[in-house]
Order: structure tokens, then sequence, then C-alpha cells
């Protein structure tokens, strides 16, 4: 295990979600705190950020990007992403802090790493409620503006709680059927599609278990499905790209979801830092395969 990689990740939950604690357009102040760490850490890492700014229930929002330019296809990208807002009431350690800290050090271990299609690291403003699903989410922003522009976005990968784990029987559920296919202990990380984004996804987990034998279940469904759609993946599948969501599964696994208990001290640091090594391999490999 990476001990430093876990200490770097454990200071920026602590710094999110212990420090700043909740942090959404009702608490404006938290919400910059949380931007502006995200942006120091990523310069501090030797990156340029990019703000996508715009103005939501009066509050000037933020979505922040760095760019790793691609060297042989620099027209295709990845994009890999993780909103930074909390749910009103919640400090947000598992949702999103543990995925957000993810990100902040899977920029510093690609950095020496030049692609050959382009990486895009997104943190996203305003996935909660009341943004959710229709309102002006960051990653909504984000991918029409994409659209727009028609960017080569070949896939976007969501990270959405990363960070809680449980080991006894019984400590994982599922949607209705779904437990008879994958197992009933919380000790595994998910990757979730729609139907049209499967062969990327399963593209993806093949990359990822090529690096790591950290435990990954993967499952391409139907969009409404509970929790299949809940994270910032639903913003690029309505822009018409491919996307999947990476997950601990939330609330059919962690207790203390959407809640003033999601605190860093839940936290599995040591696997959160293997789960975040292999995303950065993943991702790598993903840059680099001939066809996506």
């Amino acid at each position: 295990m990476n001990k430093s990689l876990a200490a770097n990740l454990t200071r920026h939950v602590q710094m999110l979600a212990g420090e700043i604690g909740e942090r959404n357009v009702y608490r404006p102040a938290a919400l910059d705190a949380a931007a502006r760490y995200i942006e120091s850490e990523w310069v501090a890492a030797g990156y340029a950020v990019n703000r996508q700014t715009y103005i939501a229930q009066g509050v000037e929002c933020a979505n922040l990007e760095i760019v790793l330019p691609g060297q042989r296809w620099p027209d295709e990208s990845i994009v890999v992403g993780a909103h930074y807002d909390t749910v009103e009431g919640s400090p947000g350690a598992d949702d999103n802090a543990s995925a957000v800290a993810a990100l902040i050090e899977i920029a510093r271990l690609l950095h020496a790493h030049a692609p050959a299609r382009t990486l895009k690291l997104v943190a996203f403003v305003n996935e909660e409620p009341p943004f959710f699903f229709w309102g002006e989410m960051g990653s909504r922003v984000y991918a029409r503006a994409a659209r727009h522009r028609q960017e080569n976005i070949r896939l976007m990968i969501s990270l959405e709680m990363l960070g809680y784990y449980r080991d006894e029987p019984g400590s994982q559920a599922y949607p209705p059927l779904f437990r008879y296919f994958h197992p009933d202990r919380g000790n595994f990380i998910a990757f979730v599609s729609n139907f049209r984004s499967r062969r990327v996804m399963r593209r993806a987990a093949q990359a990822f278990r090529a690096h790591s034998d950290f435990p990954l279940e993967s499952t391409a469904t139907f969009g409404w499905i509970p929790g299949v759609a809940w994270s910032d993946h639903l913003s690029f599948w309505r822009a018409g790209y491919r996307a999947f969501m990476c997950t601990d599964t939330a609330f059919f696994r962690n207790p203390y979801y959407h809640s003033a208990q999601d605190t860093p001290e839940k936290l599995d640091y040591p696997r959160l830092a293997a789960l975040t090594e292999a995303l950065a391999k993943m991702s790598r490999a993903l840059a680099d395969c001939g066809e996506l």
C-alpha cells in the first residue's frame, strides 16, 4: 500500500469534509473554499487550471479542469470527473470528498505522462439537489458546451463515492434481482453504465484488472434503475457521449449516505489509495490504447 498516497487522500478528505464541511450554493463561501483548495492542489502539482464559471441561484459557480494534451490523437479525449459539492446538511466525506481526493491524486500520478489521446480531469460543481437531473448541474453545463463545440469525447468516467468498504456478509445491498449476480460483501468497487456505453466500460474494466487486483464488479443496465444514473455521467449520456460511473454503490452500502454522519473517519484510506492508483493506471491505459 502506498502510505504517502493514503496520507494525501486523508488530508484532502479532512480539508474538504472536516475543515470546510457542507459545501453548496446555500453555503457559497464553503463552496468557493472547496474550489480554491482543489485548484491550489493542482497548481502545486504543476497544472494550469481552467475555470468554467456560471451563475446558479445567484451564486457564481465553477467547474475546474486540467488537461493533459494528447500526443497522437489530440482531438480525442477522455474526461474523468467528480463533483465537489455536497447535499444540504452533510459534510460529504464519502459523497463526494473521497472521489475529489482521488481525482486530485490521479492528476499527480499522471503528471509525467504524455498520453496518446487527451485526458481531461474535471471537478464539477452542483451535482446535488436542487440541481441534479434537470437543474444547472455543473457537469450538464460542461457536457452541453463540449457538444456545442463538437468535442470528440470518447469516454467520460464519473467518480462517485469511492471510500466506504465493508467486509461482513450481507453488507452489500442491490436493486431487485442484482443480488443474484454480485457479492453480498461491500468490499468492491463498481463500474455502472447504460447499454450504449457497455462496450467501452468493459474495455475500461479490462484495463483496470490488468493493472490491479482491487475487487471490481461491473454492470450495464437500464438508466431508470435506482442509482444507475445518479451522478455526473448522466449529463454526458444526455449530450450523446458514452460514460460510466465508478462507485462504492452509495446508499446500497453506506448507511451514512446524505447525512450529517458522512464524516472523514469512516472512510478506508488504504483501500482508497489502492483504488486511486488503479484508476490512474486505467486512465493512462485507456488514453494510450489504439481503439476506444
